[in-house]
């Protein structure tokens, strides 16, 4: 555990103790009898996300379906790809029937995935992507979900201005494909400059440190947009506590952290003190489920029992516009389905993300996402 201390911020310590903790096996213990060793391999811990994404993956074990089915072990490799390697060889020789696996390279496990693999072990990746064949990927379409949040920010910026690029975990397929398609789709656009890029490793935290940096030589009012892999809502904040109107808050092309999602709901409708609340942010918002990897886990035990895998599964881009933002009253199943998007402040940080229901995986909802017991 000292490897991921190192590397989460305080903030998200608490919650990933959880993961780690309560209800799953470790290395060592006997597999209960008739149950399916299976793995939740782990790259980059550092935000809300992924904490978010292990919490689902946790409740969906413990699901009436497969409660009695699954003995699941999570390990983190952090951001170093050859100690992933390792720990997915190890975990082969400690009998996984299924390794599920936040890739942090899309191409450096192959060859320990194609061992997994000729051992009859299911292997199944979730949001990042790998390049080895005999992989399960589950996932969004990276590539559109940087294509269409670039078009909508050039258009919201009439094709001309000076924009900011906050990226994610490098090296990761999610941020090369993301990044890449904003990138060709602003290069369509002359009058539309890059001044300034920065690295966010999807946190508010890291987007925060790298937009102070930018600030100082790229003021606000030299800034017409912004592209952000995550961090609007950090963007927004740090306007609105430099005494910037609400309505003059630079438009925003960035993901489905919850505090995001509530500065896009019309001004007034969520009250309060600090940023934390609703301005009407000229922004949109994407999601990558973190309902993929209990996706990945869900389908991957169906497959041991014989049942059908895709390669290959894309799930729906979830896309919130500010016109579209609905505030969850109470974050059941129902309302879920129903389409809000976004949570009251006293039910969850603004860091947390909220695009969580898929019908496939409705077993899982806020409860699971928040806290990984189910609801």
């Amino acid at each position: 555990m000292k490897a991921v201390t190192r590397i989460i911020r305080r903030a998200g310590q608490a919650a990933l103790a959880a993961v780690l903790a309560g209800g799953l096996a470790f290395s060592g213990n006997a597999v209960a009898a008739g149950k399916y060793k299976i793995f939740l391999s782990m790259s980059y811990v550092g935000n809300d996300w992924q904490t978010e994404a292990a919490n689902m993956v946790k409740a969906m074990a413990e699901t009436p379906a497969l409660k009695d089915k699954v003995d699941l072990e999570v390990q983190v490799a952090g951001t170093d790809a050859q100690k992933q390697i390792q720990q997915i060889n190890s975990m082969v020789q400690a009998g996984a029937k299924a390794i599920v696996i936040y890739p942090i390279s899309p191409t450096a496990l192959n060859r320990a995935i194609r061992n997994a693999c000729s051992k009859g072990v299911v292997v199944a990746a979730y949001d990042g992507e790998v390049t080895e064949p005999c992989a399960h990927n589950v996932t969004i379409d990276q590539k559109q979900a940087g294509t269409v949040t670039a078009e909508w920010l050039a258009k919201t910026i009439n094709g001309k201005g000076n924009i900011v690029l906050i990226n994610g975990v490098p090296g990761t397929s999610v941020d090369r494909a993301r990044t890449e398609a904003a990138k060709a789709v602003f290069a369509k656009y002359p009058g539309i400059h890059i001044v300034a890029e920065g690295t966010g490793m999807w946190s508010q935290a890291t987007a925060r440190t790298e937009l102070s940096k930018i600030l100082a030589t790229n003021s606000w009012d030299k800034i017409d947009g912004l592209w952000m892999q995550v961090g609007c809502f950090t963007a927004a904040s740090m306007q609105l506590e430099a005494g910037i109107a609400d309505d003059k808050i630079k438009p925003c092309a960035g993901e489905s952290s919850n505090g995001h999602r509530v500065q896009m709901l019309p001004p007034g409708m969520v009250k309060g003190e600090g940023t934390y609340r609703s301005i009407g942010y000229r922004s949109i918002s994407y999601g990558a489920p973190p309902y993929s990897g209990a996706m990945a886990l869900k389908l991957a035990v169906a497959k041991l029992d014989g049942k059908d895998f895709p390669q290959r599964v894309t799930l729906k881009l979830p896309l919130v516009e500010s016109a579209q933002s609905k505030l969850c009253k109470t974050g059941s199943i129902d309302e879920l389905k129903a389409g809000c998007t976004a949570f009251a402040q006293d039910k969850v940080p603004p860091g947390w993300f909220a695009d969580i229901y898929s019908d496939e995986t409705r077993e899982v909802g806020f409860n699971a996402a928040l806290s990984g017991k189910q609801d």
